[in-house]
């Protein structure tokens, strides 16, 4: 499971050189892969073993420790034949479940039974049937879905290994392999110094390992664009709030645990990037940043979202907090009307507040692996009416909320790995359209069943009215005839009496 040291050699010798230091002697199968490739890399990358330069390239790489710690506990890729084998009854088993609810459908309808109640037989027969089908599928897609966590694998390991070149290159042609404390102070101070005197509107301090930042970074008031990517800044000072006309500000890569309240005062900054980090949490005051445009906190350990962020942030056009620890969004991220693009994969999401209808201008919409916590979604989903993208992939979804068919600019849909029984996998396998199609639908069958019944209902009440008003004329018609009899018999009072047959005979 460990990164091969031909294809990923600088990877391979930063994780070997962590594995050293941290394992002890009863690893000597690790520390003996990875020591046979350590010549050749520290040969052409000397500086490579500078404790600092370790340091910082081995904190870049957390990532790829967790995700091999993930695999090693699924087991190992499954071969090829395995995957086509797995493959092979999956079409076998929806082939089967096709030909059952062919049965179905074609099933004649007894005599007397009634077309609802037959047609709710058939439907919970086929909802059997599917369900059935989807349990007996699960073990193979389980195998399917190994690979593909394999393959993301294999995928991490390649873009780590460009990161850490390109890393080890910048700090080499900058020379900036970890001198003193002091030492880099002092050259950044120069270099603010400088950029005080011309007026710089641009800053780029990336890759130079940085621990800290003195405090005369907030007398540059004309900065509009600053980098500090991929160092190792654990703190920024609250001066930065002097960056008046700051519109550009990048984080990513450092040892960030929080950010300073001050940063709500960049009135200007539409660019925030403080993506892999150590953040558990995001100011309250960054809601006050109401030029922001773009916001990327994403691979940081958030919980969760402040409160109040979308109430202020009604700028924002691209949210991006995915790999984080978040359970749930607050529902003032509804009021984020300008919200184009919003990623949330790899998360602890359990649902979406049922105000997220209210940005119907997002465009893409990701909230893929969020695993066993997202079940479903509300049936304000529909109301996304500019929505081009959404990826559901890797969550535990059975059936698409009704309105799902109102998403009519809807073209790319990732349902992969969920165990969805509304749409069915063979319209879901027919692609995006297909999926619209049969939602939209659905949802008019629905409608339909609601006025049929609204209908029924009215008729019956209408019904009753007649029935109790006829009831009431009859009482009183009734009630009228017993007067007029019992007045002819003499209840009322006696008639007299007819002398002629009074006769006698």
């Amino acid at each position: 499971m460990n990164p091969n040291p031909k294809a990923y050699p600088v990877l391979s010798y930063v994780m070997g050189q962590s594995s050293n230091q941290a394992i002890s002697g009863d690893s000597d199968t690790v520390q003996v892969e990875i020591q046979g490739s350590d010549t050749n890399v520290e040969e052409q990358m000397p500086n490579l073993k500078n404790p600092k330069m370790l340091a910082s390239m081995t904190d870049s790489v957390s990532n790829v420790a967790q995700a091999r710690k993930v695999l090693e506990g699924l087991g190992e890729r499954p071969d090829h034949e395995t995957l086509d084998m797995a493959h092979a009854k999956i079409e076998e088993i929806d082939s089967k479940l096709s030909k059952q609810l062919e049965e179905i459908v074609l099933a004649p309808q007894p005599e007397g039974v009634e077309q609802m109640e037959w047609r709710a037989q058939q439907a919970q027969k086929e909802k059997q049937c599917r369900q059935a089908a989807e349990k007996e599928k699960y073990p193979f897609k389980a195998i399917i879905q190994l690979d593909e966590m394999h393959q993301a694998y294999e995928q991490l390991l390649r873009d780590e290994e460009e990161k850490l070149v390109k890393m080890y290159e910048s700090a080499e042609e900058n020379s900036e392999f970890l001198p003193a404390k002091d030492e880099v102070n002092e050259e950044v101070i120069n270099i603010l110094q400088e950029a005080s005197h011309k007026n710089v509107e641009k800053v780029v301090l990336s890759g130079r390992l940085l621990r800290f930042l003195p405090e005369a970074f907030g007398r540059l008031r004309n900065l509009v664009i600053l980098d500090l990517s991929s160092n190792q800044l654990e703190v920024i000072p609250d001066s930065i709030a002097g960056l008046e006309k700051l519109e550009e500000l990048y984080l990513s890569s450092n040892q960030l645990v929080s950010l300073p309240d001050s940063i709500g005062l960049l009135l200007t900054l539409k660019i925030l990037d403080v993506s892999a980090n150590k953040l558990k949490a995001l100011p309250d005051s960054i809601a006050y940043c109401r030029s922001l445009v773009e916001l990327d906190a994403s691979f940081n350990q958030l919980t969760f979202l402040p409160t109040n962020i979308g109430y202020e942030l009604v700028n924002l056009q691209r949210l991006s907090v995915h790999l984080n620890k978040i359970r749930s969004l607050p529902s003032s991220v509804s009021e984020m009307r300008s919200l184009r693009h919003l990623d949330l994969h790899f998360n602890e999401l359990r649902s979406l507040p049922q105000s997220i209808g209210r940005l119907t201008n997002l465009e893409y919409l990701n909230l893929s692996s969020n695993f066993s916590d997202l079940t479903g979604l509300p049936l304000t989903i529909g109301d996304l009416t500019n929505l081009k993208e959404l990826d559901l992939s890797n969550n535990q979804i059975h059936a698409l909320p009704d309105t799902f068919g109102r998403l009519e600019k809807l073209t790319k849909l990732n349902l992969d790995q969920n165990p969805l029984v509304i749409p069915p996998m063979e319209i879901v396998n027919q692609g995006v359209e297909a999926v619209k199609e049969y939602m939209a639908k659905r949802w008019l069958d629905i409608l339909l069943e609601e006025e049929r019944k609204s209908m029924v209902q009215e008729n019956n009440q209408a019904q009753t009215g007649w029935l109790i008003r006829s009831t009431s004329w009859l009482n009183n018609f009734v009630h009228g005839i017993t007067g007029n009899v019992a007045e002819y018999l003499g209840t009322e009072g006696k008639s007299p009496r007819d002398p002629y047959l009074d006769q006698q005979l």
